[in-house]
């Protein structure tokens, strides 16, 4: 659950760099507050079968907008790539799958560009 704070904490900070931990425990920690939050919408009547979303959900998503981006992007600044790789992913298909690969990759060992290696940094 701290790694899911300390970005929230970070919701702006677009420099620096991320660790894979931190990028997937908020990812993991957003779907699982999505799902809930969206079986609530429908419990209570407030999903909108037409738009694809509820209530709360749809308000959940616009919070953690500008944190996921920020995550994402310092996550991308961890494996050596600029932040303006994010647009990959307007390519159908294969702009998220490039995505992911490059998400999933291990850090960039030592100092880059961007910072110096979060790993180290946690020790």
């Amino acid at each position: 659950m701290n790694w899911y704070l300390d970005v929230l904490k970070k919701y702006a900070q677009f420099s620096g760099r991320a660790r894979r931990k931190e990028y997937w425990y908020f990812t993991l920690f957003n779907f699982i507050i999505s799902i809930a939050l969206g079986i609530i919408d429908i419990r209570f009547g407030s999903f909108s079968s037409e738009v694809g979303v509820g209530l709360l959900e749809g308000f959940y998503a616009l919070a953690v907008l500008s944190p996921n981006i920020a995550v994402s992007v310092r996550r991308l600044h961890d494996t050596e790539r600029s932040g303006w790789w994010l647009l990959i992913a307007l390519i159908p298909i294969v702009g998220a799958i490039v995505l992911l690969v490059f998400m999933t990759q291990d850090s960039n060992p030592g100092q880059n560009r961007y910072g110096e290696n979060p790993k180290k940094l946690a020790f």
